[in-house]
């Protein structure tokens, strides 16, 4: 009888796929973002709520949806880093991409690695801070540098917004999500190398091997990025065309796991090189494009199926902490590329105010460290970083319309 009850992957992704589009339906007729809507969902669906879907699921037989999807979301990344538009933006733009990210990373970090720190260590008495807690504040400092581009996106599309502010707002979150993985592929190699080695090994291995691996990632998406370059030119049929670049995508990423380098990043190169070099390079993302919000669906729903009631006290003070230091650390970055590169003072003023959404790529990342920290340590961490994002998303409509009034950008297409 138990047997009969109980759910197999078949249905636990039917279930996924019915429950996240409702609960995005809903997110929307409420005025909040599908994601909202899609990890509400999977919150609901979780094994410390209605118990719906075993754990085991969750974590080991469906762990590879997260890997496929974050892959594909990861060459989209890539894709929008077009060379051409880049120089466009101008120099403002890439300087405070650059000290945003880097001041989200830093603040955040240091938070955690203090604050943080104390928090953690008054559940878990006997936590190293050199092996838990220094790598719990490296990955959430690494995942907080991330911005959800497209709930700005539906924000300034709402408000026909237009001006200074909001061109710099496009041009900053499009190159934030590269900059977070860049920042966590560093990050996650300092954190294995904390793990396997100690003493001057440990501070050798520390130095060179998130360069290695940032390098080699690179290498490895160039190398895929002319190939799938290469083949399409051939290929005439659409559907064709997506068999292949999914092919590609998640070649490309499987070695890198097992060369022990960043799919993500090497995934997000395939893509960088395929738009800066492909000829046909619209149609090699529109095709990509068609699938996404499938994608967005079970990939959002299954992440909060992670969610756990049993650590939402220590995880929820937490999850205040990364909302607090993360915005800091946005805004001083905002502040500080302003002043160096001269930006209007409207941008300097309210950017900071546009930079709160965070979803797809936070996520993705917090879900891909887990093997790397102990098993209570990563719970923490995956509820804090889910809390987050849920603060996030509710709060950022009304900052995000709250900059763009204030600067005198909102109705103005």
């Amino acid at each position: 009888m138990n047997d009969w009850l109980a759910i197999n992957v078949l249905e636990a992704l039917g279930i996924f796929f019915l429950c996240g589009y409702f609960g995005g339906r809903l997110a929307n007729w409420l005025k909040f973002p599908r994601v909202t809507g899609y990890i509400v969902a999977g919150i609901l669906l979780s094994p410390s709520v209605s118990g719906i879907i075993p754990a085991i699921l969750i974590r080991e037989k469906l762990s590879i949806v997260t890997d496929i999807a974050l892959a594909i979301i990861a060459y989209s990344i890539g894709g929008s880093l077009k060379l051409s538009r880049l120089k466009q933006l101008g120099k403002s733009i890439v300087w405070i991409n650059v000290t945003e990210s880097l001041g989200a990373f830093v603040i955040t970090f240091i938070m955690m690695g203090t604050l943080g720190a104390l928090i953690v260590k008054f559940i878990l008495f006997h936590a190293s801070w050199l092996q838990v807690c220094l790598p719990l504040a490296l990955i959430i400092g690494a995942v907080s540098a991330a911005t959800a581009p497209a709930a700005i996106l539906a924000i300034v599309h709402e408000y026909r917004a237009q001006g200074p502010l909001t061109i710099t707002l496009l041009g900053v979150v499009a190159l934030d999500d590269g900059m977070a993985i860049i920042l966590y592929a560093f990050a996650s190699s300092i954190v294995g190398a904390l793990n396997q080695v100690q003493g001057t090994s440990m501070i050798h291995k520390m130095a060179l091997e998130p360069l290695l691996v940032i390098f080699g990632s690179a290498l490895l998406g160039v190398i895929f990025g002319f190939f799938l370059t290469v083949l399409a030119a051939w290929v005439k049929k659409k559907g064709s065309l997506l068999v292949l670049i999914l092919g590609s995508i998640l070649l490309c990423a499987g070695i890198a796991v097992r060369m022990k380098l960043s799919p993500l990043l090497a995934s997000m190169m395939l893509g960088f090189y395929v738009v800066n070099r492909a000829k046909q390079c619209d149609v090699l993302f529109q095709a990509v494009e068609n699938i996404e919000e499938t994608i967005f669906a079970l990939f959002f729903t299954l992440a909060g199926a992670h969610f756990d009631l049993t650590v939402i006290k220590t995880a929820g003070i937490i999850s205040l902490l990364i909302v607090v230091s993360r915005f800091a650390g946005k805004f001083m970055g905002v502040w500080l590329g302003g002043d160096f590169s001269h930006a209007p003072a409207v941008v300097k003023k309210y950017l900071g105010y546009a930079l709160l959404p965070t979803a797809g790529v936070t996520i993705g990342l917090i879900l891909m460290a887990e093997p790397l920290l102990e098993p209570r340590v990563a719970e923490i961490m995956v509820n804090a970083v889910l809390g987050a994002v849920i603060i996030n998303e509710l709060l950022a409509p009304p900052l995000v319309k709250f900059a763009l009034t204030r600067a005198g950008e909102a109705g103005k297409e």
